[in-house]
């Protein structure tokens, strides 16, 4: 079984602020070893469950965060962005059995975590598809569903895990915090990895085509950005559709093609 794991922070275990996001501040480092933990918890679930090849998308910032050598030699580490409209799952193709998440968050404009974004903080204030609020783990959920591969796991804070259950019901999800305001409860780290590890290795020891997301005819994203200026200067990609002064819509039947639309626009 070959599986795939995209990895972020910002829904990792205790981490409640942007310094400890950030690979300059003496905060991070903590947090670093966490998601690196997480992983590996996440590795040793999918091996009980049978995987003999993982794949591992380190997905936060540069790209460079997870400690390779910390993981078990089943795994590949993609590090670094190879500037594909794949982005967070790069690399994933129809060869894969089932796809993960770990680490991640609440969406732009929710409040289920302090550092809840879509992409950028800085420049995207929401993003909706199809009229739906848009998470990362929304826009590359539905990336996995154009290779056919099943999303049967994710763990992050509460906000994500059940906006995942709405889009996929057969998800196995784990809850390692909730946000209040601009503060998180959290699980202690090492119950929060026992967790990951046995929800990986039920998720895909499961109906692994139960957890595709849902197949649309058509999609429409629009994307509200933080500047007018930032909305005009995107306003120029082929097809976009001015919404407001700060919002841009763009529909396809192929979502790539909304994938390609958000990486360049960003």
């Amino acid at each position: 079984m070959k599986v795939y794991f995209s990895v972020d922070i910002e829904g990792v275990t205790g981490l409640t602020h942007w310094d400890e996001a950030t690979q300059s501040h003496a905060d991070y480092p903590q947090f670093q070893r966490q998601m690196t933990a997480e992983v590996v918890a996440a590795c040793q679930g999918a091996l009980a469950a049978g995987a003999d090849e993982i794949w591992i998308k380190d997905a936060h910032a540069t790209g460079r965060n997870i400690l390779a050598g910390e993981l078990p030699p089943e795994a590949r580490l993609i590090r670094g962005w190879s500037g594909s409209p794949m982005s967070m799952v790069q690399e994933l193709d129809d060869s894969f059995d089932a796809i993960g998440f770990i680490g991640y968050h609440s969406a732009a404009a929710s409040g289920g975590n302090p550092l809840a974004h879509t992409m950028s903080s800085s420049k995207i204030a929401e993003m909706r598809l199809n009229g739906d609020r848009m998470s990362e783990f929304m826009l590359h959920g539905y990336a996995a569903r154009l290779h056919g591969v099943p999303t049967v796991f994710l763990s992050g804070d509460e906000w994500i895990c059940a906006h995942a259950r709405t889009l996929v019901p057969a998800i196995e999800t784990v809850a390692v915090k909730t946000g209040v305001g601009d503060s998180v409860i959290s699980l202690q780290p090492d119950l929060a990895l026992s967790r990951i590890r046995e929800g990986v290795k039920h998720a895909l020891s499961g109906h692994l085509q139960d957890c595709l997301f849902p197949a649309r005819d058509r999609y429409r994203i629009e994307i509200r950005f933080t500047t007018a200026t930032r909305a005009y200067r995107a306003s120029f990609y082929p097809g976009a559709i001015p919404v407001d002064d700060v919002t841009l819509g763009f529909e396809h039947t192929d979502y790539f093609e909304i994938l390609r639309f958000v990486h360049f626009v960003l």
